[in-house]
């Protein structure tokens, strides 16, 4: 996306009234939460996490973590 849109949408969302400012938190914090597990789970599947997970299991098995 270029600047000048990135510029339209934020004028766009400053000239919304309050209601529908309302609406578009909600319906931007649902679509942010959506893209965040879509590359989760795409991260997953390609073994982006596998290190980390391993590191973790691995300091889990020598003791090295305590509950919350």
């Amino acid at each position: 996306m270029g600047e000048t849109k990135l510029t339209e949408i934020k004028q766009a969302v400053r000239e919304l009234s309050d209601h529908d400012l309302a609406n578009f938190r909600t319906w931007f914090a649902e679509f942010d939460a959506q893209e965040w597990d879509r590359k989760f789970e795409k991260d997953v599947t390609e073994g982006k996490l596998d290190k980390l997970a391993e590191k973790a299991l691995k300091e889990l098995r020598e003791g090295k973590c305590r509950d919350l």
